[in-house]
């Protein structure tokens, strides 16, 4: 079940890798980096928003499906959510409006934070549909819709900033135009399923009671990844935002594609396996989780960090160059410490849904990273930035993983973690190892060939998360198509 999942989910993953770093390489050729940092900070107060007042009901959606469903409710689910929604939409558009009139931005930054806004009062309706289908394991629904929306939003956006005078709002309005076509083909089918169920106040404050915690910590959790921008603005100035944001977004991008794959994927899952069969059953699939993210993420994170000079020369322009190159490695090991985080230790928390604790330890976490950065920009520049994060996100991980074994025990598979690690390190011997050429292009080719292949043979040869029975998979699967040929 949950490799059909993850198959299910990678045409949105492709999506996602897409638009993330094509964003990056096509948005940092065609805006100067003053403008790039204008449509950085108008992108963090548009997922800071959307975190602080859709998210804990896009939770509840999630986390309440299967428990709705099995007890005939999955109609009064839908409404309640949707009208939830609705209201929270009004007012979020009047206050957002209103802030927009009053506060003393430049024109320029005005427009992009419109746009946002816009941008995330549509999204966070779809996301409730999307997180529906997720918890009900319509993979292909999700993953075609989710995908019309990423490559649509994103191909008129780039198309919105050469024909218009739009700047950096020009992608943003992209995104709100995806998302407003997404939703033609959502909406209906939502309305049918919500067809002759009754919104319940009660209900309502049972989402709000869990989702809450969900979304404090989310907001905490992405002024972690992404407050400090709002600091390099004043510090720095807008310019710098923009560098930052780049070797930022190539980085953390890359990680995150791999988490969210595996979390959309395992998620739904281990609630639904919880629900219906008991703590065990959610264990042992939470932990073939684990084993798999190992597998593929430390590989991932280390690569990011070996080819930090060739990637950056290649993905992005030329005045961003050299600061991504020096933040890259660290935003690497933060993003990978981040996923492993959000994506699996957080799952002790949601499950038993005792999120306040997870909240608290996010909030720490912020406060901290915060703090850091105002010691460290005036020292060491952007990369004082880098080094907070990295310290920051130790602190959350080794708290999440300490307390959260205290209220749901997840599995803690070190051995194919350490296989993963000495596989990944036979991997960096051997990328340290090739001489460098001088076209960065043919360079990245060959070292991330290169490691590709050294970090497969010695996780074959270690198994590392039992890769080799995959192989063996593979064959039976392709066994009936020869059979019919």
């Amino acid at each position: 079940m949950l490799g059909r999942h993850l198959l299910g989910y990678l045409p949105v993953q492709a999506a996602q890798a897409l638009v993330g770093f094509g964003g990056v390489a096509i948005l940092t050729r065609l805006m100067p980096t003053d403008m790039y940092g204008r449509y950085a900070l108008a992108i963090t107060v548009m997922h800071l928003g959307g975190m602080a007042l859709f998210s804990w009901l896009d939770a509840a959606v999630a986390r309440f499906h299967a428990r709705s469903d099995r007890r005939n409710g999955l109609a009064a689910h839908l409404r309640t959510a949707y009208l939830v929604y609705a209201g929270l939409a009004v007012f979020v558009l009047a206050a957002g409006a209103l802030a927009l009139y009053l506060l003393p931005f430049s024109a320029e930054l005005k427009t992009a934070l419109g746009f946002a806004l816009a941008a995330l009062t549509l999204k966070s309706a779809l996301h409730i549909g999307q997180e529906t289908r997720r918890a009900a394991g319509q993979v292909a629904a999700y993953s075609g819709l989710e995908t019309l929306n990423l490559l649509l939003g994103f191909a008129v956006g780039i198309g919105l900033l050469l024909a218009t005078p739009l700047g950096a709002a020009g992608p943003l309005a992209g995104m709100a135009i995806g998302a407003i076509v997404a939703l033609v083909f959502d909406l209906p089918g939502q309305f049918a399923r919500m067809r002759n169920g009754r919104a319940r106040a009660r209900r309502a404050a049972v989402y709000l009671a869990y989702g809450l915690p969900v979304s404090i910590s989310l907001v905490f959790e992405h002024l972690l990844s992404a407050g400090d921008r709002f600091l390099i603005a004043g510090m720095l100035g807008e310019s710098a935002v923009g560098i930052y944001a780049a070797g930022y977004g190539l980085a953390d991008r890359t990680l995150d594609i791999i988490f969210i794959w595996l979390g959309a994927a395992a998620a739904p899952l281990t609630i639904a396996a919880l629900e219906h069969r008991g703590m065990d059953a959610a264990r042992e699939l939470a932990g073939r989780t684990a084993r798999i993210m190992g597998l593929i993420a430390f590989p991932a994170a280390a690569g990011l960090a070996l080819v930090a000079a060739p990637l950056a020369a290649v993905m992005v322009g030329e005045e961003f160059r050299a600061g991504a190159i020096t933040i890259l490695p660290w935003i690497a090991l933060a993003g990978l410490m981040n996923g492993m985080m959000t994506y699996y230790f957080h799952e002790a928390f949601t499950l038993k849904r005792r999120t306040r604790s997870m909240a608290t330890i996010m909030a720490v976490a912020a406060v901290l990273n915060i703090a850091l950065n105002l010691v460290f920009l005036p020292l060491f520049g952007i990369a004082g930035a880098a080094a907070a994060t990295v310290i920051a996100y130790g602190f959350g991980l080794v708290a999440c993983a300490i307390l959260g074994r205290r209220i749901f025990a997840l599995p803690l598979p070190w051995r194919d973690w350490g296989k993963a690690a000495l596989a990944t390190g036979a991997m960096a011997a051997a990328v340290l190892a090739i001489p460098v050429p001088d076209t960065a292009m043919l360079a990245l080719i060959i070292k991330a060939v290169t490691g590709a292949l050294v970090y497969g043979a010695a996780a074959l040869a270690l198994d590392a998360a039992g890769c080799r029975s995959w192989i063996g998979d593979a064959r039976a699967l392709l066994k009936p198509a020869e059979a019919s040929s």
